[in-house]
């Protein structure tokens, strides 16, 4: 019969097995969740984020990508995003953003603020800013050909997903 100590150290042992089993199928939320979390739609990113650092005390944030990524968006703007991405967020603002650009006439300006304002979305370049609906947002667009790639148009045709587009405000 076993001892008190051994059933103690049984006991203690399968409790060691099964928590840490719990632990390694939790997994951490991907940056798309993490967006929503904060109140922004997951199409303020495109997709290939690989993975991302948050600091929550502070709202700090790294997202990366393997590469830089650019596109256009129904022909309007044009935008790129470094391979790190920087900032920081909280419900309903994103500040001291680094590594995204848009081109405004001939100009590559960086995006330095996101604010959601209700059901739009205010991007700022710090001298002026442009507003948007945020359902614009609500699909994440692809390096090389942001919401103008093959499997997108097909869906859209399907009526699975809904026509996009912006309209400059700049």
């Amino acid at each position: 019969m076993p001892s008190k100590y051994q059933r103690l150290c049984f006991f203690t042992i399968l409790s060691l097995i099964f928590f840490s089993a719990v632990a390694a199928t939790t997994t951490a939320p991907t940056a798309y969740e993490l967006l929503q979390s904060y109140d922004f739609p997951v199409g303020i990113l495109p997709k290939g984020i690989t993975h991302y650092d948050l600091d929550p005390s502070s709202g700090r944030f790294d997202a990366y990508l393997n590469g830089s990524c650019s596109f256009s968006l129904e022909g309007s703007y044009q935008l790129k995003y470094n391979p790190r991405i920087s900032g920081n967020i909280y419900k309903d603002t994103l500040t001291n953003l680094s590594g995204v650009r848009v081109k405004v006439l001939f100009l590559w300006l960086n995006i330095v603020e996101v604010r959601r304002n209700g059901e739009n979305l205010e991007f700022s370049v710090g001298v002026a800013s442009a507003e948007f609906p945020i359902d614009n947002f609500y699909v994440c667009p692809q390096c090389g050909c942001g919401l103008n790639c093959k499997p997108l148009e097909e869906k859209c045709r399907r009526g699975n997903l809904r026509s996009i587009s912006l309209v400059s405000e700049i």
